[in-house]
């Protein structure tokens, strides 16, 4: 990670920012930084999977070289009483349904999932201090623990830049609100229009 002085006098700004690439997308976005959040995640995706992840260090199930599906580590965000969203363009998977159907913590108001089949963003804002931007869908090809020669090739930048995670994360509150519904041209074909939800 890269970070220069904070707000010079000359005007420019500083910020920490970070290129992430292929497995580090699993390492350093999925096991750090959402493990540490303590407010809020915010998640924009095209697609959803359920994601397997490496146990926590220092669990039995890490010992047996065991992988948790994607809704435990959610449930434990809600647990901490963490807010939860996930902005996606088509419809989760299939599995991802399924875990989510057993799990009776991950709802509202903690736990939100919002579809906009507009959604081809990938972001994840987590506090408000972190953010992920780059090409990796909610996917276990994306984003989870798939060996070398079974992840996807993904790049992206990871920084704590306050004027690109405002950005970010306005646009990102502006889908989710439904303030794109009035002049998108797919509205027809939307099974639920944003601007729609309460």
């Amino acid at each position: 990670m890269v970070k220069a002085p904070r707000d010079s006098d000359d005007g420019r700004r500083s910020a920490r920012v970070g290129l992430v690439a292929d497995l580090e997308h699993h390492d350093k976005v999925m096991l750090r930084a959402l493990s540490e959040a303590r407010v809020s995640v915010w998640i924009g995706t095209a697609n959803v999977k359920d994601i397997r992840l490496e146990a926590p260090v220092g669990t039995r199930a890490r010992a047996r070289g065991q992988y948790l599906s994607i809704t435990e580590q959610l449930t434990e965000l809600v647990r901490r009483k963490v807010e939860v969203r996930i902005l996606h363009g088509a419809l989760p998977s299939r599995p991802f349904r399924e875990s989510l159907a057993k799990s009776k913590e991950l709802c509202a108001p903690r736990f939100q999932m919002r579809h906009c089949p507009r959604v081809h963003l990938k972001m994840i804002a987590v506090d408000g201090s972190y953010l992920y931007l780059g090409s990796a869908n909610f996917t276990g090809a994306g984003l989870g623990a798939k060996a070398e020669g079974r992840r996807n090739f993904e790049l992206g930048i990871s920084t704590d830049d306050d004027v690109l995670l405002d950005a970010a994360q306005a646009r990102f509150d502006r889908i989710w609100r439904g303030r794109e519904c009035g002049n998108c041209r797919l509205r027809g074909q939307c099974p639920a229009p944003l601007d729609t939800v309460r």
